[in-house]
């Protein structure tokens, strides 16, 4: 438990850091994000250019910063949205039951039968690129899993006896939700926002680097990786920095909700 949790921390620290990065880019990164300079083009990495540069003589780091934005911004923001309207659909198909919890349950077989990938990419070409388009297309996927996992937990939440005192002393299905049986599920949603994040990361970075994400001259890692794929052979540094950044994020999210997920289960603590 004491090497997860310092794990988790070492993870928390590096998403903190990437994050104030992320958000400080104008004044952290060395160069524009846009600026071409042609007598630079396909630079190694060097004091100057720490990442290297790209085809058009663009500091890489400067755009893996700005890339960082786009990419984070997009899975924090989808995941949140997915996460609220997720809870309360789970919440009340689970507190309801009978045939609305039946009929509310089959629309989101349906939707998790679909391969989330083409679902995105058929929302994607439907609607054209775009941060909007992404954003529809990752909340409109990303909503049923956490749906189900809420569904779960309140049909096991509202038989608790506290619940049905809340019940029998004359309290509303609202009152019920909101006061007794959302709060016993903060625990459980903090830690599927941690693993829920990553999942839209990649989604983002995926379809960026097919070509239906973030469009030039705008980057996200995605577009930055799209690049660097096209010189892998002889430049390899294009495409190195961004993929790492997704991994070691990816990676550094899992690590936070492995550590959340230890930390916020009291049988386990108990075990210590």
């Amino acid at each position: 438990m004491s090497r997860f949790s310092m794990m988790a921390k070492i993870s928390a620290g590096f998403l903190i850091s990437m994050c104030l990065l992320a958000g400080f880019a104008p004044w952290v990164s060395p160069y524009s994000f846009d600026i071409q300079d042609t007598t630079r083009i396909l630079l190694t990495p060097s004091l100057q250019h720490w990442m290297g540069t790209d085809t058009l003589g663009r500091d890489l780091f400067s755009r893996l910063l700005y890339g960082a934005r786009v990419s984070l911004f997009i899975g924090i923001v989808t995941t949140l949205i997915a996460l609220v309207f997720g809870t309360l659909y789970g919440a009340v198909a689970g507190y309801a039951g009978g045939r609305i919890d039946s009929f509310m349950m089959r629309v989101v077989d349906v939707v998790f039968a679909l391969p989330d990938l083409l679902l995105i990419i058929l929302i994607m070409v439907a609607l054209g690129k775009g941060v909007l388009s992404i954003f529809i297309a990752l909340t409109l996927v990303s909503w049923v899993t956490v749906a189900r996992l809420v569904r779960g937990e309140v049909l096991k939440v509202k038989e608790y006896a506290y619940v049905t005192a809340s019940r029998a002393l004359g309290a509303g299905p609202a009152r019920i939700l909101w006061k007794e049986i959302l709060p016993n599920l903060y625990g459980v949603l903090l830690v599927t926002l941690s693993f829920r994040i990553p999942s839209a990361i990649l989604a983002e970075s995926t379809l960026s680097f097919i070509g239906l994400g973030i469009a030039p001259p705008a980057s996200s890692w995605g577009t930055l990786a799209n690049e660097g794929w096209k010189a892998i052979k002889f430049y390899p540094h294009l495409i190195l920095f961004p993929s790492l950044a997704i991994f070691l994020t990816i990676l550094a999210f899992n690590f936070l909700g492995d550590g959340l997920r230890d930390f916020l289960n009291p049988r386990r603590r108990k075990a210590i």
